[in-house]
Parts: C-alpha cells; sequence; structure tokens
C-alpha cells in the first residue's frame, strides 16, 4: 500500500525533511561556505519547532499499525537521499527513528559544534529556558518557581548518574521518552556528553604530551656517542666500512625523536583528525572542499603547505596507532646512508604488481588523495620537501608515482647531480651524507618502507 498518510505526501514530507537538514548543517557551527553559522535565540526557537513537528508526526505514525508501511517507505526514501555522494557523512544515519527524537538530534548539533562560542552558548540557554517557560506558563500559576523545581530536580538526577555510572558512560537520551523531556533537559544531557568528552580529550592530551616529553629527553648524550664508536672500532665491520660512516646512536635517535615529536605534536594530531573526517566522505565530497580553496604558492605558501601537509596525512589517518606504535618499536641499526638508499632503490625498481592491484589502487581513497595531490604540486615537487621528512616518508606508498619522483630527487642530490633544491652541502664538502637533512629522509624512507613494509602496505589494522 505504501505512504498513505491523509494530511501530506511522501514527495511533501521529504521537502520538509531536506529542509531540517539543511538545519542540520547549520547547527553544526558552519554554513556550506565554510564560514562560521551564526545564531541567535529566536532561529533556534524555530528549529527546536521544526524538530518537535517531526516528533510528534513520527511518533504518531509509529504508534499505528496503519502507518507502519508509509514507515517503511519512508526510511527508503531517506535511505537514497543519504546515500547519494553529496549528501553530508555527519548525517547519513538519519531515519525515521532519528526524527522521533529530533529535538535531542537537533540539541546534539547545537551543543557539540567546534568552537562553543559563548554568544552561541548564550543563544542556546536563552531559546531553551523561554520554550520551557512558555511550557510551563500553561500549566503551572508561577512558571519560574515551577521551573527553578524541575531544575534543581534535574541537577540531584545528573549528580547522582556521574557518581553511580561508570567515568567513561555518558548520558545519552532516550528514543522513546524524549517526548516528555522538556528542553532543558536535553540541552543538559548534551551538556554533560561535551564535558565528558572535553575530559577524555584532555586525559588523552595528557598522556600524549608526558609521552611526547618523554621521548625528547630520551636522547642519547656526545659521551654515548663517542663510547659506540669506540666498540664499533672492535667490531668486524665489512670491507670499506668504518666506524665513521655509520649512522651514530644519538644521531639515530635524535631523527627517531624528532619524528614521533612530529607525530604526538598536539597540532599534527588535530589535523591528523580534521584529515580523517575529510578523507571519510567520497571523492567527489573532499575534493569539492579543496576545490573551493584557491591554492598557490604565491596568494599564501603556509595555506598551500597545510594543504599538502593535510592530504598527506589524509593517506595515513587509518594507520595513525601502526604508525607510532611501529616507531616505538626501532631499534638502532648499522647500518650507512649509504645502503639505506640502495635498499630503497632496490625496493623501488623491484616493485610490481598486477593490473588487478594497480586497478584496486586507483579506485582506493589512498590513491584519490595522491592523483590530487599530484594535481596540486603541479610538478613542483620542492614543495613536498616542505613537509617533515618522516610525514613525507610514511605516507607516499612504495607503488606511487610520488614516491619514485621524491626517491629520485633524493638519488639526484645523493650523487651530488644538478638539482633545482639542495638541502645539504655534503657534496661541495666532500664528506659522507650522514648528519643532514638527506640522510634524515633516507633513514625515514627505510624505516617505514624496509624496515616496516606490512604497515605501509596496509597489513597492520587501524
Amino acid at each position: 500500500m505504501g505512504w498513505n498518510h491523509p494530511d501530506i505526501s511522501l514527495e511533501e514530507m521529504m521537502e520538509l525533511i531536506k529542509g531540517f537538514v539543511d538545519i542540520l548543517i547549520l547547527a553544526s557551527g558552519y554554513q556550506s561556505s565554510g564560514l562560521l553559522a551564526h545564531w541567535d535565540s529566536d532561529n533556534i526557537k524555530r528549529a527546536f519547532q521544526w524538530a518537535l513537528f517531526f516528533e510528534n508526526v513520527f511518533r504518531r505514525l509509529s504508534s499505528l499499525d496503519v502507518y507502519q508501511e508509509s514507515i517503511e517507505e519512508l526510511d527508503a526514501a531517506l535511505f537514497e537521499m543519504t546515500s547519494h555522494p553529496s549528501f553530508p557523512q555527519g548525517l547519513a544515519h538519519l531515519s525515521s527513528a532519528t526524527l522521533r527524537r529530533a529535538r535531542g538530534f537537533l540539541s546534539e548539533h547545537l551543543l557539540h559544534n567546534l568552537p562553543l562560542r559563548d554568544s552561541h552558548l548564550r543563544a542556546v540557554l536563552t531559546a531553551i529556558i523561554e520554550m520551557d517557560l512558555s511550557d510551563l506558563s500553561e500549566t503551572e500559576h508561577d512558571c519560574l518557581n515551577a521551573y527553578l523545581n524541575n531544575l534543581t530536580l534535574q541537577n540531584r538526577i545528573c549528580t547522582r548518574d556521574s557518581i553511580t555510572s561508570s567515568p567513561d558512560v555518558t548520558p545519552t537520551v532516550e528514543t522513546e521518552k524524549s517526548g516528555i523531556d522538556n528542553f532543558t533537559k536535553l540541552a543538559v544531557q548534551e551538556l554533560f556528553r561535551r564535558q565528558s568528552s572535553v575530559s577524555c580529550i584532555s586525559s588523552i592530551e595528557e598522556g600524549v604530551d608526558i609521552l611526547s616529553n618523554a621521548v625528547r629527553h630520551s636522547s642519547w648524550t656526545e659521551s654515548d656517542c663517542s663510547l659506540f664508536r669506540e666498540q664499533m672500532k672492535h667490531e668486524n665491520l665489512p670491507d670499506l666500512v668504518s666506524a665513521d660512516a655509520l649512522v651514530d646512536v644519538v644521531t639515530w635517535n635524535r631523527w627517531k625523536s624528532r619524528a614521533l615529536s612530529y607525530f604526538l605534536d598536539k597540532r599534527t594530531i588535530r589535523l591528523v583528525s580534521g584529515a580523517s573526517l575529510i578523507f571519510s566522505g567520497t571523492n567527489a565530497q573532499w575534493g569539492k572542499v579543496f576545490g573551493q580553496l584557491n591554492f598557490s604558492e604565491q596568494s599564501g605558501n603556509n595555506d598551500l603547505h597545510e594543504a599538502i601537509e593535510l592530504l598527506l596525512l589524509g593517506c595515513i589517518a587509518s594507520r595513525w596507532n601502526c604508525i607510532i606504535e611501529h616507531l616505538m618499536s626501532v631499534s638502532y641499526d648499522s647500518v650507512t646512508i649509504s645502503k639505506q638508499y640502495h635498499v630503497l632503490a632496490n625496493l623501488a625498481f623491484g616493485q610490481s604488481q598486477s593490473f588487478h592491484q594497480k586497478e584496486e589502487i586507483i579506485k582506493s581513497k589512498e590513491g584519490g588523495i595522491l592523483d590530487y595531490l599530484m594535481g596540486l604540486l603541479g610538478g613542483q615537487l620542492h614543495l613536498l620537501w616542505k613537509s617533515s621528512p618522516s610525514l613525507a616518508a610514511v605516507s607516499l606508498p612504495s607503488w606511487s608515482t610520488l614516491f619514485r619522483l621524491y626517491l629520485s630527487e633524493i638519488e639526484t642530490q645523493f650523487k651530488g647531480n644538478p638539482s633545482m633544491m639542495r638541502c645539504c652541502s655534503c657534496i661541495q664538502e666532500r664528506i659522507e651524507h650522514k648528519d643532514c637533512e638527506l640522510a634524515e629522509r633516507i633513514w625515514c624512507l627505510y624505516i617505514f618502507h624496509a624496515c616496516g613494509s606490512e604497515m605501509i602496505h596496509g597489513a597492520c589494522g587501524a
């Protein structure tokens, strides 16, 4: 029988829902242009009235058996709408069940947006208090006193729940009971959830700071390095290799600490979180976001370099834990930079894949990001060298064109051939590449591709 509501057609209902989706997008804090969305209390009240309308409609539909087929047809139409590539991924789970608790859903978007500005919070609280006072005035003579009594009771319940519940459990809005909840209760629950999230983030940041500081202060001293050289003189080294040609422990640990410090830096972690969110959408969606930004070296170096960094981080966001674990587990290996370079050269030369594998790569999210990065660089490979050596190394898979171009430039500089860029003066000074930027970039590639190839090719889970 399909949709059979007597007062509104399915097409009309879908148009209303699309309007509510637009409200939710703005409630998340930003306009489609990327500018901040500004809400006042009057507009917030209008948004909640729309939410209340959907709650009433879908609660009535779900309570009557005669409308079950209508609900099913609506959910099918919603699924088709949310499956469209241009539909916001954060609202992809929209359904009739979601709309039965539309006020709570709207509260989540209004109170979990970033940043939660004082003016925005003030507008939300003003709106919900005025709406609750208006509702109470219909049944209570002293609506203000009744509101304060309800607020006191709600505070006691929240305090009790925070004491008795597990620290990692946050208050949730119950789907079926939300119809009897006032606006203040919904807002308080969402504020508690936000406070819990902020507390968890603060704990994680504190732990990351401790780990990052421990990494920075774990480097060996110069006396340790001298002792190492003395020990290596008594080791059986291959012919033509002296102890002085090896990467010493101090340099090795300095590079390792620098790589870990970059990945554990708060700014990097925020960028990774952003990259994970941006690239969770389809290639068309995130490509549209980047396409609206005017990147050029002339218009703004910082913006262009941050865009390149964000794209590189997008390639590894799902492997973040593995990267940290791998770096932490890497121990000193007495291999010369020259040997490391030749291992990488053989790796790139010997890399072969079937047509099917290449096709899968091209269609993959990582392949799409790398293709976009290639276009953004526009042949200006020197822009890639502005990135952290460790980030460039781990984010460029050995099957990619960018990896080969990056390694080719390293080869040019390693052999002292003419190049548009020069990151060290070792060739001019006729000394080994051992403690310079080029050596560090070779070391990072060696650590991730020769010593961590399983992680690079995605064998390690996220």
